[in-house]
């Protein structure tokens, strides 16, 4: 009968050496035999069979917990498809699932970065769309024959907003004169020629009423998340989340919303999850005491849908503040500062000119001073200038129709460049070979390098 090595050997002399062998040996074989039962569970491409025809692919290879950088965007990218036809890939079986629940865009999943050449190939799309900068992009950046847009998902002062990696694709989208500054500021030989501005097409989105009608004045609460590192940590939930909470609702004749960013809500950090612990905390006692005055958090739904009810906005160096500047510029803006640092704030967010700051020290008379500006709003016209600054002149709905011709015109100018080619098929099967693109099973063999995925992947507001 044959006896493996490694038992064959503690038998003979067994000691902790042996003992040790023989029981990797057997994890070994235990990993061996789930690979091989999770390989015949795989799925390669779902649905199976020839893919809807597409002029341009929107390309997301993350899981659902960053679906909502996609989610935004779905308004728009249904009146692009009403003129290109769209198809959305991605690289993850479970955002697929919970994608289709979502929109009517196609969408398809594809395992492998074979799988996914495959589908260029089998398509030969235009345009690819990326909405953030996840590093798991550059499998799809290595197919010469599309022209490659970047879009991100969202407008805000952050230090992520810009990545070096904007030089790999073939145009970056922006909202306006803000970005265009926070470009040449952050990168070194970087063709600025790639932005093309486009506003905020997300914004130009109506919602229906989230909340029911009240007489008091409604302040919104909307922290950020602590970011992938230090330097890209703007919150307040952790330094003065409970403190702004506890004032705001101390305010007679007024309601307060709690919408923190999605992240907050998984946060593993022990003081945003204090933090946002105590927020909630405070807002079931204030219920409690007067359950007439609507205090409440919103987990659901779209933030933006809550802004047609506040009368003021309490948040951090984010998109959401800018969102807010862009479509309630006549109402007061309030601005979180963890760092404690008003000439850094200056530089970094620009918004902070037209904002009432939050610190160490306006925390104590954040209460009055809230109050102070719902009656008595001397800010607006500083508000008014920024917009300029951030968005240009588009009104609301004009965003959408330059996105549009903006995505038109690249699909035009990839034609002519195409016609210009010696040889310009092939360019997907051409890229397996362009270089080391990653393990070919799968897209997370990008992630290993955490500097890398730090630096790759934009965080959202």
């Amino acid at each position: 009968m044959y006896v493996p090595v490694t038992v064959s050997n503690f038998l003979r002399s067994p000691n902790r050496g042996t003992a040790a062998a023989m029981a990797n040996a057997v994890r070994n074989k235990q990993r061996a035999r789930r690979r091989l039962a999770r390989a015949a569970n795989r799925v390669d491409r779902e649905p199976p069979g020839p893919a809807p025809a597409a002029e341009v692919i929107v390309y997301f290879a993350d899981d659902p917990r960053k679906l909502y950088q996609l989610d935004q965007w779905l308004p728009v990218l249904a009146e692009l498809h009403k003129r290109h036809q769209v198809l959305i890939a991605l690289r993850k079986m479970d955002s697929l699932l919970d994608l289709r629940a979502r929109t009517f865009i196609p969408s398809v999943y594809v395992r492998r970065l074979a799988d996914l050449l495959e589908l260029y190939d089998e398509l030969e799309p235009k345009v690819a769309i990326y909405v953030n900068n996840g590093v798991a992009n550059f499998q799809s950046l290595a197919v010469s024959t599309m022209l490659h847009v970047h879009v991100n998902h969202g407008e805000s002062d952050k230090v992520s907003m810009v990545s070096n990696q904007a030089k790999s694709y073939d145009r970056v989208f922006v909202a306006g004169e803000a970005a265009e500054r926070r470009h040449a500021a952050a990168l070194i030989d970087f063709d600025q020629r790639k932005l093309v501005r486009v506003g905020r097409p997300q914004l130009d989105l109506t919602f229906p009423p989230q909340l029911p009608p009240t007489t008091r004045r409604t302040v919104m609460y909307a922290p950020t998340w602590e970011g992938e590192n230090d330097f890209n940590n703007y919150t307040s939930v952790d330094v003065y989340g409970p403190a702004i909470v506890s004032q705001l609702l101390d305010l007679p004749d007024v309601r307060l919303v709690y919408r923190p960013h999605p992240r907050v809500l998984t946060s593993t950090d022990p003081g945003v999850a204090a933090g946002h612990q105590e927020i909630l905390r405070l807002l079931e006692a204030a219920d409690r005491r007067d359950p007439g005055a609507g205090h409440t958090s919103s987990m659901e739904g779209n933030t933006l849908a809550l802004f047609g009810h506040a009368d003021a906005m309490v948040t951090d160096v984010s998109s959401i503040g800018l969102d807010f500047l862009y479509l309630r510029t006549e109402k007061p803006l309030f601005i979180a500062d963890r760092r404690n640092d008003r000439d850094l704030l200056a530089v970094d967010a620009p918004i902070s000119a037209a904002c009432d700051v939050i610190d160490a020290g306006t925390i104590a008379t954040l209460g009055a001073t809230v109050a102070a500006r719902l009656d008595s709003d001397q800010r607006l016209s500083s508000r008014q200038e920024l917009r300029q600054f951030y968005f240009g002149d588009l009104a609301p709905g004009e965003s959408t129709e330059r996105f549009l011709a903006a995505v038109s015109e690249v699909i035009a100018q990839r034609d002519r460049l195409i016609q210009g080619m010696a040889h310009p098929h092939g360019g997907s099967s051409a890229a397996a070979a362009a270089g080391d693109l990653g393990d070919d099973d799968s897209p997370a063999s990008f992630q290993g390098h955490g500097a890398l995925a730090s630096a790759g992947e934009t965080a959202q507001d």
